[in-house]
């Protein structure tokens, strides 16, 4: 018997991609050629515009580019370096009290923003020279850094999120609500980490001594309510129109983005350069994800009506697997992934063909989901590929080495799947509050 036709596709696409091809292009090029050799043109084209049209059609990916704005525009107009000066304010005191604040910040902004990429370069920014000039380990900065800029991936509103509910066909308020908990553990366990590190061994990161000019308490109250009170007040009002039901996604988004735009007024930070900018950035980065989205609903068409998902039953059943090394087999396969594909791309090749797996194993979509991005969330992380630590090599300064950086992040690493099996171990993690607030059983 034969390998599948379907079974090429892979290896194809991973040879695209490691030719230097765009992601987006190899998804197309690769469904095209095997559409054609499978089916005659005229039942391709069907299938191939179908697809097309399922993916213009969803409202929900609407929210897409309103999330990036609104990340962009929270970036362009200053409105982090406040949050990071005053969470810092009461931070600074600690064993560690910089990182702790910093990873505090990458969670504020991260629930601001939904983009990985972005927390982690305004963050990085603005906690690197501080962070330095203070002597903590370099390798502590920047597993902080890329730990904490990942964040983006499990802490809502996320625009990853945004894409995986309608490929997983689970709602996506559901999943904003079930990764809560999850992600303020991570957040938690990194915290832990570094405060016990730093007590432990301070030259890690020294607490600071007191300012000859510190504010009092009250002034202290004054500035965060100032700083912190605006942008809590936005992100409350998106992620809690979703929960409580007054809003989809789409329109909480659209709120976020709007509610962006006054927070620069009010701060005072509004100009018409920061507007262009924000929305420039807005146009490139949806434009890139919604053409690897276009890509990767077209590839699983063609695979799925090549037979690709009864070839993976098949083997599966084949390996005599049973429920749950099935499950830590498809998220190791999604972890593996990381190292070589986008977190975008990797949602739309692997979630179509895992989710009717994951269903007839029993298993629940939401739970698995949160699973999932914590997964793809670590695979960001390692060596040699690590694409948060390609970010961080464009924006830190010469004295932190590579070597730092893979370093540094090593014991995160190790936070992220201990937050991973507690959330395999405890599913309530994920699943109490969408039950709780949203009904879903």
């Amino acid at each position: 018997m034969g390998i599948p036709l379907a079974a090429w596709m892979f290896p194809v696409l991973l040879f695209c991609i490691f030719m230097g091809f765009p992601v987006g292009f190899s998804l197309m090029g690769t469904a095209l050629v095997f559409g054609l050799i499978s089916y005659p043109p005229e039942p391709l084209a069907h299938l191939l515009t179908s697809k097309v049209q399922d993916a213009a059609s969803s409202s929900v990916l609407a929210a897409v580019p309103l999330f990036v704005f609104m990340g962009a525009m929270m970036e362009r107009s200053g409105i982090a370096e406040r949050l990071f000066e005053v969470i810092h304010l009461w931070t600074r005191r600690l064993p560690g009290g910089l990182a702790v604040g910093t990873v505090l910040m990458c969670v504020v902004f991260a629930a601001a923003s939904g983009v990985i990429g972005a927390t982690e370069s305004v963050v990085g920014l603005l906690a690197i020279p501080v962070m330095l000039k203070y002597a903590y380990d370099k390798g502590l900065i920047s597993g902080t850094i890329c730990a904490g800029g990942s964040l983006g991936t499990i802490i809502p509103p996320s625009v990853v999120v945004v894409i995986l509910g309608p490929v997983a066909d689970v709602d996506v308020g559901s999943l904003f609500v079930g990764m809560l908990f999850p992600g303020l553990i991570l957040a938690g366990l990194y915290i832990i980490y570094i405060l016990i590190l730093c007590t432990i061994a301070p030259r890690y990161g020294p607490s600071l001594p007191p300012d000859e000019d510190e504010p009092s308490l009250i002034q202290k109250l004054v500035i965060s309510a100032r700083a912190l009170l605006p942008p809590i007040f936005l992100i409350a009002a998106v992620l809690g129109s979703i929960i409580a039901g007054w809003a989809t996604p789409t329109e909480a988004a659209a709120m976020g983005a709007a509610g962006s735009i006054i927070l620069t007024v009010v701060y005072r930070t509004f100009t018409f350069s920061v507007l262009s900018q924000a929305f420039v950035k807005t146009i490139l980065v949806t434009s890139m994800i919604l053409m690897i989205l276009l890509g990767g609903t077209m590839f699983a068409g063609v695979f799925v009506a090549s037979g690709g998902m009864s070839m993976i039953q098949d083997a599966l059943q084949g390996i005599g697997l049973t429920a749950w090394p099935t499950l830590l087999l498809i998220l190791f396969l999604a972890f593996m992934a990381g190292f070589v594909l986008e977190l975008v791309s990797i949602i739309l090749i692997f979630i179509p063909i895992v989710i009717p797996v994951i269903q007839q194993l029993g298993f629940d979509v939401i739970w698995f989901c949160i699973l999932f991005l914590i997964v793809i969330q670590t695979s960001y992380l390692p060596p040699p590929m690590a694409p948060a630590i390609f970010y961080l090599r464009g924006i830190s300064p010469p004295e932190i080495t590579i070597h730092d950086m893979y370093r540094g992040v090593i014991p995160f690493i190790g936070l992220q799947f201990i937050a991973l099996a507690l959330v395999m171990l405890f599913p309530q993690l994920a699943l109490w509050l969408p039950d709780q607030l949203l009904g879903f059983k």
